[in-house]
């Protein structure tokens, strides 16, 4: 079992989630352009994104520390959606989302003496919303800051009508992935 490792991350869900397997941590706070590129498949971009997160990490890490990090995504008929940086972007996103399946998917990247990455794919299915319970939502200040505008760990839970796959993968840390990597 790892003694510690650096989380490249400024997620508390990710620190919780960490926590909760009982690992010791650090915390870097790392910031790099998320931005997506054209022709990137999601699987691509979380995969980039985590990897990036974990080698910024690395740059300002203590040596023979392992670095972890992770990013998440939510596609909606293979389009990324982002976070919601605003109340109007979160109703814009859980409108679209309102009565479908999507996709969430989940790297978690681990730099020790290699570089290694996992993916964990889900698939959330929300109920059809009205605009009385996007609206009521978004006053909440909750899916701000969020892939897809909303968290499943939250209040947006309500609008799950079904799910597959890992839940705290689509908080933002697939543990299964992570406890592989670390090899506990």
């Amino acid at each position: 079992m790892m003694k510690k490792v650096y989380l490249a991350s400024q997620s508390p869900r990710r620190k919780k989630l960490l926590s909760l397997i009982g690992i010791d941590f650090e915390v870097i706070n790392i910031d790099i352009d998320e931005s997506y590129r054209d022709h990137e498949t999601p699987i691509e971009y979380v995969k980039r994104i985590s990897i990036e997160k974990a080698k910024q990490g690395k740059l300002q890490a203590e040596l023979n520390i392992p670095i972890l990090a992770a990013d998440t995504a939510v596609v909606l008929k293979n389009i990324i959606l982002g976070k919601a940086e605003c109340a109007e972007d979160a109703k814009n996103m859980l409108n679209k989302l309102s009565g479908y399946t999507h996709s969430v998917f989940s790297a978690v990247t681990l730099i020790d003496k290699t570089e290694k990455t996992k993916v964990s794919i889900n698939e959330v299915t929300f109920k059809k919303l009205s605009m009385s319970e996007i609206n009521s939502y978004c006053e909440t200040g909750e899916p701000i800051g969020k892939a897809g505008g909303y968290a499943i760990q939250g209040r947006g839970m309500h609008f799950i009508d079904n799910f597959k796959g890992s839940y705290s993968a689509v908080i933002g840390l697939p543990l299964k992935e992570t406890i592989e990597l670390l090899e506990i």
